[in-house]
């Protein structure tokens, strides 16, 4: 059974398309700007999420098997 298209579903779909809107009218300095930041964000939120479990893992660590 397929259910109705929700008010909020319809809100997204224009933030996205007023979003990729937006982008596509940046210079490319804009764009190279908002890549920064983005990753800025990502930087911080990974690295708190890191101190709260105990620090950084080495990336073979987690794949090893527990004897």
């Amino acid at each position: 059974m397929r259910g109705k298209t929700g008010i909020g579903s319809l809100l997204l779909l224009g933030a996205a398309a007023f979003g990729a809107y937006k982008y596509s009218k940046m210079s490319d300095q804009q764009k190279k700007d908002l890549l920064d930041k983005g990753k800025r964000l990502v930087n911080d939120s990974v690295g708190q999420i890191k101190q709260r479990f105990g620090g950084q893992a080495s990336p073979d660590s987690s794949m090893s098997p527990v004897i």
